[in-house]
């Protein structure tokens, strides 16, 4: 679900507001994207079984049986399609479980069009990967080796000691190329926040905590008893594997 360079992204609105998805459209319209909306689960399973999307954009109160977290967790089952969450509820709680979930962002309502444009923009940039033509133009990739694994900084692959590849996340990604690129190095919460998101995030370290989790389970033989990503107590985490 990469955005293809010859078309523009596409993008599945998720709100029960017929105002915030009108809203939506009109802006995201204009900046010539392709916008399809949807009020519930049921629209979208519809229309992600037919359409390919770029980005979600997800409101977490929800009517009905299931809410946006419930979504949340059903789209990042099936698919590493960024998520960008929108909500009104003003509970620390909703959004930290969104990013253990697999959310890429969370933003407040009210919010301004051209805020969501820039995290959408930042997200879509950091996930986007080498066309044949760029390749072809710069044949030097930056890999990264460490305990058997392989990091392909370039083409956003993750290959385990076996050669099989780990499905990464945006967050996730980007959380594991900064610890990388930074190894034997303690970076605090906020480092890393910026590192990947670049921009503070409300001093929210928790969000950190929650993509930490969440690559420990993919890289970590026991994600109890982490060997390559260690919490140093009081600051933050640091990448103890042997990077070559």
């Amino acid at each position: 679900m990469n955005p293809d360079v010859n078309s523009p992204p596409h993008l599945l609105v998720i709100d029960d507001d017929p105002r915030i998805r009108n809203l939506l459209t009109r802006y995201f319209e204009e900046e010539e994207y392709s916008v399809t909306c949807v009020a519930d689960g049921i629209e979208m399973r519809v229309e992600m079984r037919q359409k390919t999307f770029d980005a979600i954009l997800l409101d977490l109160s929800l009517p009905g049986g299931q809410d946006g977290l419930d979504l949340a967790r059903e789209i990042r089952s099936q698919s590493d399609v960024p998520i960008v969450m929108l909500t009104g509820r003003d509970d620390v709680v909703d959004r930290i479980v969104g990013l253990e979930i697999g959310a890429d962002d969370y933003i407040a309502k009210p919010f301004h069009l051209r805020e969501v444009h820039a995290r959408l923009k930042s997200i879509l940039r950091r996930r986007a990967t080498s066309t044949p033509a760029k390749v072809s133009a710069a044949p030097e990739e930056e890999v990264f080796s460490f305990d058997g694994w392989s990091l392909n900084v370039s083409r956003r692959m993750l290959y385990d000691p076996e050669g099989r590849e780990i499905g990464l996340t945006t967050g996730e990604f980007d959380m594991l190329v900064s610890l990388v690129k930074n190894s034997g190095r303690v970076l605090s919460r906020d480092q890393l926040m910026d590192m990947t998101r670049g921009r503070p995030m409300e001093a929210f370290d928790r969000a950190v905590d929650a993509q930490i989790v969440r690559l420990r389970r993919k890289i970590e033989r026991d994600p109890k008893r982490p060997e390559l990503v260690k919490s140093v107590r009081g600051i933050g985490y640091v990448f103890t594997g042997r990077v070559s």
